[in-house]
Order: structure tokens, then sequence, then C-alpha cells
């Protein structure tokens, strides 16, 4: 998509405010400048218990109780908005809030947030706000989706929670049930029937999908695999056209099929040398100076020396998608894009036209195109050039997590503090 930087910055931009994490009106620019840019922490919880070792901390909160549609109007979680669809670009606010995840359902848009799940109509333009005082036992969300004609989210320590819209209840799955750990990064149902689960401490496989049965329950680490799983921090999870099973991991790429476990990291051809990458300019100002979890985990693998700080570490996969023709592609922190064949690896980086080598996000539209969220901008991938978006072509933030299309070939674009809504090309 050939986009002119100058027509857009003459376009209409509507931003809409959104205080605690729901849309309201009447925020001026400049208010906006005036906000603070400090993300909040996503693992905003109330799941109580013992964490394991080198597990994420929690904060722990007093779960809510569930409010009724009148509360949440006087408490700002439910109304309607008034986006300018005529404009290429419109901002949905929510604050100073992640934007981990978004999910298209015909006219609904659902955004997963560090403060709640927003469930948006796009022909009404009416929304609400469900987070620990609706049901769900986590407000942070990283994960959402359908299961069975139910949303179901992942979230930071609340496990995994299902929506029913006939009785307006969320039903919750946490350890108890089966879960491998309650930070509940992917939920996918093959097509088998299993239900895969990705957390922090291995992966989850329901045989049949029949989450009622606690002996259905599979939970697959690194130890029970015996290395086949090639970390227990898996963050995504995918099927590819023969049903196998491909999961998204600290330590690197894990492939299931019939039983049997493969492998890949960095020395197997997982992202770019360090050696071509440690001029780009991304180093000093990357996210993961701040993170202590990343720069031990570069330390155990043996990076540390390599990037202060585990800014650079190919064998983390962010994010994972297999493409239309079979292709795996796999986003890395620090090490670009990588693309498996099944036999090759070819990467990308900077150097290549890739607008960042943190790969937060991967998406491929119905005509097919490839979009890459970057800490350093969104670009689209015609499988030879990257054309990239920043926010001077009319995004809200370069640091991008999430996108879906909807049916009219909109792009819903997540990051820190908005939603991007960029509207079909005429």
């Amino acid at each position: 998509m050939q986009l002119n930087t100058k027509l857009l910055t003459r376009s209409v931009i509507l931003t809409i405010c959104v205080i605690a994490g729901v849309y309201t009106t009447g925020c001026t620019k400049k208010s906006e400048d005036k906000q603070t840019a400090t993300p909040k922490s996503d693992s905003t919880t109330t799941q109580p218990g013992q964490l394991p070792p080198g597990h994420p901390d929690v904060n722990r909160d007093g779960q809510g109780s569930k409010g009724d549609q009148s509360a949440q109007q006087q408490d700002g979680r439910s109304g309607k908005s008034v986006p300018d669809k005529n404009a290429k670009f419109t901002h949905f606010r929510i604050g100073n809030e992640n934007v981990k995840a978004i999910f298209i359902d015909g006219k609904v848009v659902w955004v997963g947030t560090s403060n709640g799940v927003i469930r948006y109509n796009t022909e009404t333009d009416d929304f609400r706000q469900f987070d620990n005082r609706d049901g769900l036992l986590s407000k942070g969300i990283f994960h959402v989706s359908k299961l069975d004609g139910r949303i179901v989210v992942g979230t930071y320590g609340g496990g995994m929670s299902i929506y029913d819209e006939a009785s307006d209840k969320w039903e919750n799955y946490n350890i108890p049930n089966g879960l491998a750990d309650a930070f509940v990064y992917k939920v996918l149902k093959a097509s088998n029937g299993d239900i895969w689960i990705a957390t922090w401490s291995g992966a989850n496989r329901i045989r049949g999908g029949n989450l009622k049965d606690r002996s259905k329950w599979d939970t697959y680490t690194v130890e029970n695999t015996k290395g086949g799983l090639p970390n227990d921090w898996v963050y995504s999870l995918t099927e590819g056209k023969d049903g196998t099973i491909w999961l998204a991991t600290e330590g690197g790429l894990g492939k299931f099929k019939d039983d049997k476990w493969q492998n890949w990291n960095h020395e197997k051809g997982v992202g770019v040398d360090f050696e071509k990458i440690k001029n780009d300019p991304q180093f000093g100002t990357d996210p993961a100076k701040f993170s202590e979890h990343h720069a031990k985990q570069a330390k155990e693998m043996g990076l540390a020396g390599v990037a202060g700080g585990g800014a650079y570490n190919p064998n983390y996969i962010v994010s994972l998608l297999v493409d239309k023709n079979g292709i795996v592609w796999c986003g890395t922190w620090g090490g670009g894009l990588a693309r498996f064949d099944g036999s090759k690896w070819k990467n990308y980086s900077m150097a290549d036209g890739l607008p960042g080598n943190h790969v937060f996000m991967l998406s491929q539209d119905p005509a097919g195109k490839m979009w890459i969220g970057t800490n350093n901008g969104l670009a689209s991938f015609d499988g030879d050039k990257f054309k990239t978006l920043t926010t001077k072509d009319g995004l809200f933030s370069d640091t991008v997590f999430a996108m879906d299309t909807d049916a009219k070939g909109g792009k819903w674009v997540g990051s820190f503090g908005a939603v991007t809504h960029l509207s079909p090309s005429k």
C-alpha cells in the first residue's frame, strides 16, 4: 500500500480521548501532549499463589465485584464514541496503557489493553470496557480471539477467561483447572479439535478441546519434552497447513507434529547475527534496557556480553505467523525478522528495510500482504520490499504491538496509548 506522506499530513485526524482505558470525547491535542508517556506495568492482576522462580512480578490488586451497565456508564467504562470515518487515520486514545491485542469479529473490534478489554461496535460507535470488576481475574490483557463462538482472552496473572454474551459473564480457567501458568499469551483451537494455550511456564494442550475434563489437559515443558520445547516461556503458537503446531519461545522456535518435537534457535538460523546490526540506532533507546528479565535471559543464553541489558536476543521469538503458503515467520527480540520454509532460514534487518529489529507483531491481511509491527514503525512487506508507516505518516506511536484487518480492508493498529484506525485505500 503506497501512502503519500504529504497528503496524509493534511488529512483530518480526529483524536478520541480515553480516560482510564475507555473512549470519551473532548480531549484536545494540547492536553494529549501533556500526558505522561510512561507505560503502566502489564502485570496488573489479582491471582494469588506463589510464582515460580524468575517469574515476572505480579501486582496483587483487590478483586473487584461485577458491576452492572448503569455503574459502568457512571464510571466511564461504557458509552459512545464519535470517530471521523472520513479521516485517513483516526486515533482511539486509551490513556497511558499498552494495546497488546486486537481482534475483529465482524462489526466489533475487541481491544486488549493493560487496563482491561474493550468491545467497540464500529457501526453504532458504542463501546464497553471489561476488567476485574466484571468477572475477569486480571485486567492485564495480552490475547483476544474467539473459541467455539465465544470471546477468549489471555491475561497477565489471571489465567484464561471466556465471555458468554448471552449471560454477560466471564468463565475463568486458571492453574487449578489445568493451566500451566496464570500468564496466558495465546489460545488456539487446532483443526483436529485440540486447544493449545501458550503460557509462561510451558504450553497446554487440551485433547479434543474439552476444557471441563481435567484429564484431557496436558502440559509441555522443557523438562518433560526432554528439550523438545526449547524454553518454558511460550509467547505464541500457531498451526501450519499440515496440522503442525509451531511454538514461539524465549529460547527459539518449537515444532510439534505426530507427538514428536523439533526446535531451532539462533545457532540453527533464527535471527540476524549481531555483527550485522550492532551499529543500528535501536540499541541506544531499546526497551530491553529496562527489563531485568530479558537481561537475565540473555545472560543465560551467553549473550550478555553481546548487547548490554539484553537488547539483542535472537533466540527470543516475540511474534509468530504461518502465512498462506505455509512459510513460518518469526519476529525476534533485536534479531529482526526470520523466515523459515521448512529447511532454510532467511533473516531481515534494518539493512534490508525493516524499520526496527525488535518485531512485536506479525499479521497477514486477506489480500496476502504481510504486516510487521516493530519498535520503530509498522511495515508492510510484499516479499521484496518493506514500506514503513510511522508517526510522521499518521500512526499514534512507532511502537506497534498488535494489528487486525476488518472486512473493508481497514487496519486497526495497537500501540502504547492508542489504537490507530487506518481506513482502506480508496
